[in-house]
């Protein structure tokens, strides 16, 4: 297969990358490689991926239209995986235009570009933050989410309706993924287990918000991407039995599904961060305050649909994933064991 992976040097892009590379399929990526956090971290991830001979790489940004229709139109690519993306909850607040450039006018380039090009699968990112203000526990994809708390989310849950649409009007064949708090080596330094190990290693406080409280379903890297692999395979078609009059928002008439990919079991901050102190052998000077703006209490995915069509849940715990990523924090930033 030919995939045209997008966010190919983003942290779950890269390891999806790695994942189809490995498994003999042609890979080319894309990323406008913006500055939203390191940009070192992200030509250092794109330098392990240039070592495959099947990987090809383009510096691109979604929103040019001409520019993607050309990449679209000389490709040959057979299916689509979208994991670019303008990220963060709080960065929405401040910078909202991002959002509507990268996430929505992006994401239309690419449905374009499935439309036209006869992709036989677009599988893209979406978000656990599409449930917003939803409370009952664990979060469903029958569930209705027409509440959302940030800019962020609801970019999220506009691309899971655009895909709707072009699934509905043109038969492109679309599933949307909402990934619950992905960690792991490679990571994003602007997630909190990245700035808390960072500052627990360097001897500074860390800010905890609610008072610790907060409780995420954090799943572990290599349980996001296996996901992701897998339900490459599972091209939707429509549902004969889909019921208009009590619609589920999960699958429809025509070829579009929705899944959850986490862990199903969500962790308080307070272990999260035992867990890095366990890790490094530091103890964390701790500031609490207060929720923030755009934040949730809790997660926790209702992963029952993505077991029955692939065989398989995330089942990584905080513990051993938190490990692994401090372990390859000191390496990356050679930082020696005490």
């Amino acid at each position: 297969m030919h995939y045209l992976v997008t966010g190919a040097a983003g942290f779950i892009g890269s390891f999806t990358c790695q994942r189809l590379l490995s498994a003999g399929h042609q890979v080319t990526g894309i990323d406008n490689l913006n500055d939203y956090y390191d940009p070192q971290l992200k030509h250092a991830r794109l330098e392990k991926l240039l070592n495959y001979e099947g990987f090809r790489f383009q510096q691109q940004t979604l929103e040019d239209r001409v520019g993607m229709a050309n990449l679209f139109a000389g490709g040959g690519f057979q299916r689509v995986v979208h994991l670019a993306a303008q990220a963060g909850v709080r960065y929405s607040i401040e910078h909202p235009f991002a959002y509507v450039d990268a996430n929505l006018n992006g994401f239309m380039t690419i449905l374009e570009g499935c439309r036209h090009h006869g992709i036989e699968h677009l599988i893209y990112a979406s978000s656990s933050s599409v449930y917003g203000m939803n409370s009952q526990m664990p979060f469903s994809v029958q569930d209705s989410v027409d509440h959302p708390v940030s800019l962020y989310a609801a970019t999220k849950k506009a691309n899971e309706l655009m895909a709707h649409t072009y699934s509905h009007l043109y038969q492109v064949p679309t599933t949307g993924l909402r990934f619950f708090t992905v960690y792991g080596p490679w990571g994003r330094p602007d997630m909190a287990y990245f700035s808390f190990t960072k500052a627990i290693l360097e001897g500074r406080p860390i800010t905890v918000f609610n008072r610790g409280k907060l409780r995420r379903d954090f799943t572990y890297i290599d349980d996001i991407v296996e996901g992701v692999i897998r339900l490459c395979d599972c091209i939707p078609e429509g549902d004969p039995a889909f019921n208009r009059s009590a619609p589920d928002p999960s699958r429809s008439s025509g070829p579009y599904r929705v899944y959850n990919i986490g862990n199903s079991q969500p962790v308080e901050l307070d272990r999260f961060i035992r867990a890095i102190e366990t890790a490094t052998g530091i103890t964390a000077q701790r500031e609490y305050l207060p929720m923030q703006p755009g934040d949730v209490e809790a997660t926790a995915a209702e992963v029952s649909d993505l077991e029955a069509v692939v065989g398989f849940r995330p089942k990584t715990s905080i513990e051993d994933g938190i490990a692994r990523f401090v372990q390859w924090y000191r390496e990356y930033y050679r930082i020696p064991a005490k």
